[in-house]
């Protein structure tokens, strides 16, 4: 329902801002907006098409793992911290050796990888699901862990400022992992209680190791030079990406299974799941694609800035803003404005860091819900979008603290 309004709200919106810049003599508005649909709706299906082979890929190796026990292996290991999580998930459940190999790869910035295993879990977890409409309680906090973005090494946003003459393309490695961390943990302390999980032993210490591998990391890279940040990252990504289809492969072979039938099994699956989301993703793509072109988006900011001023506070994070506020609706159009923030502000200026730290504190909410829900035909979000929206306000908050704390 929530969601339902939101996606009314984008139309309605920017029509009466539409309406206003063609009083001021802005004759084109409307032109760009329905230039917009058109667009918007052609990237839709142009990220569900391109969606496929990757699906194909990682539902593939998926099968292999089932059929070859590992996800279950994942599931029983997992069992004891992930129980408390979701509690309404059966334990020893194969669904958390998926959830847990999504949020590998999203910590490791996979997101070609992320993708299919959540439609993995997010199917298993439809199955469980008595109100088939209605999200449950699991998918919503695995939603939003997603949303928050909890992703340990910011490969592609380490090589966009490499590529844009950065003198150290790394030093916003360790402020992007504490925005991303303290979202993260909004999202799930909320969502615990909103859900009345009770923290037990077992939970806050898996929190505290979580915050320890964290605290480690950025300690084991502190003390790397500064220009091998970035290709260390981007090696031990691939390294553990290819030791998990190893993993997986092997696995089947000690299964005695036929793994490559295994694999075409589950990559039948992808062209299928990539042609379900096609609708979901179309409509959510379409309505942003309305709110940026009317300029409704432009006005947020400069009100945003005006009112800032007028408070008499520092305003120079309002010029990474288009990038915070576009991270929630768009992962492409957030990209674009932070490599438009670091051009026209420059790459090392406050502005062109604390855009960097906006794009990697969270991830895209709305495509999230759009493609998890939308797999297995979610209509009825329930508290997610309202519980993903506090996580990007969180990350948005953090982003500007540390930016000030790192490069103020």
């Amino acid at each position: 329902m929530v969601l339902n309004w939101i996606w009314i709200s984008f139309f309605l919106i920017a029509f009466v801002v539409a309406v206003i810049r063609l009083c001021m003599g802005d004759a084109s508005v409307f032109q760009d907006i329905m230039d917009s649909t058109f667009s918007s709706a052609k990237t839709g299906f142009e990220i569900s098409l391109g969606l496929t082979g990757v699906l194909s890929l990682w539902l593939g190796i998926m099968k292999i793992g089932e059929k070859g026990g590992l996800v279950n292996t994942f599931a029983r290991r997992l069992t004891p911290i992930f129980s408390r999580l979701f509690p309404d998930l059966p334990k020893d459940d194969p669904a958390y050796g998926h959830i847990f190999m999504n949020f590998a790869a999203n910590m490791l910035g996979l997101d070609n990888a992320a993708t299919p295993m959540g439609l993995k879990a997010m199917e298993r977890m439809q199955q469980l699901n008595e109100q088939k409409e209605r999200a449950s309680d699991p998918m919503i906090m695995f939603l939003v862990i997603n949303t928050s973005g909890l992703t340990l090494i910011p490969v592609s946003i380490l090589v966009y400022r490499a590529q844009l003459g950065a003198a150290q393309p790394a030093d916003v490695f360790i402020p992007i992992l504490l925005a991303t961390f303290f979202s993260t943990m909004v999202g799930l302390l909320a969502t615990c209680l909103v859900q009345r999980i009770r923290f037990d032993r077992v939970l806050v210490l898996f929190l505290g190791g979580l915050s320890a591998i964290v605290a480690l990391i950025i300690w084991g890279f502190t003390r790397l030079p500064a220009v091998k940040i970035g290709p260390v990252s981007t090696s031990a990504a691939n390294i553990i990406l290819l030791l998990v289809i190893m993993g997986f492969i092997i696995s089947g072979i000690r299964a005695k299974i036929n793994v490559y039938e295994a694999f075409v099994e589950g990559a039948k699956d992808g062209f299928h799941t990539a042609v379900r989301i096609i609708p979901y993703l179309v409509a959510i793509l379409v309505g942003i694609g309305v709110f940026r072109a009317s300029g409704a988006m432009d006005s947020l900011v400069g009100g945003i800035g005006w009112l800032v001023e007028k408070c008499g506070l520092d305003n120079r994070f309002v010029g990474a803003l288009p990038t915070a506020l576009m991270k929630p609706l768009s992962g492409g159009g957030a990209r674009g404005m932070m490599i438009d923030a670091m051009t026209t502000y420059g790459v090392d200026s406050f502005v062109g860091r604390l855009a960097c730290l906006f794009q990697g504190s969270t991830d895209t909410t709305f495509y999230i819900l759009a493609v998890y829900f939308g797999s297995v035909n979610i209509k009825n979000t329930r508290n997610a979008v309202s519980l993903g929206l506090l996580v990007d306000l969180a990350g948005i908050l953090a982003a500007i603290f540390i930016g000030y704390l790192f490069f103020g």
